[in-house]
């Protein structure tokens, strides 16, 4: 089993960056594929970023490609998303969750998978929000 608990949810600026971390505790993270989502007040929630077991494979969503980037360190079983020059629409609650079952594309890149029954476990979020 695992836990994961996501931290780093903060008010930002316009144009300012954090870091949100998925601290897992239980057994065998290195052999989950991480994704982090995001669900805004009345929208649907969205995919924002996945990451295989091994690390080497990334994705992201069309929203966060050039501005994203995930990472991960098995030895401290914690996920990293680093969001630089963010704005108003990356507001929402951020959550991580891990799947046992890896999926990338032609190009060897992870790819989000929202779908339901797919991940095994969910954190409760942290809330992000970007606001002048």
């Amino acid at each position: 089993q695992l836990q994961l608990v996501e931290s780093g949810g903060d008010l930002v600026q316009p144009g300012g960056s954090l870091t949100l971390s998925c601290t897992a505790s239980g057994s065998n993270f290195d052999k989950y594929t991480i994704s982090w989502f995001r669900q805004a007040p009345g929208q649907a929630r969205q995919g924002v970023s996945c990451i295989d077991s091994s690390g080497r494979s990334v994705g992201y969503a069309d929203s966060g490609k050039g501005r994203f980037s995930i990472s991960r360190d098995n030895d401290n079983s914690v996920v990293y998303l680093q969001m630089r020059n963010l704005e108003p629409a990356d507001t929402g609650i951020y959550y991580c969750a891990a799947a046992s079952t890896e999926t990338t594309d032609s190009r060897g890149n992870c790819v989000i998978q929202d779908i339901q029954g797919w991940h095994d476990y969910w954190g409760r979020g942290t809330q992000v929000t970007v606001s002048s």
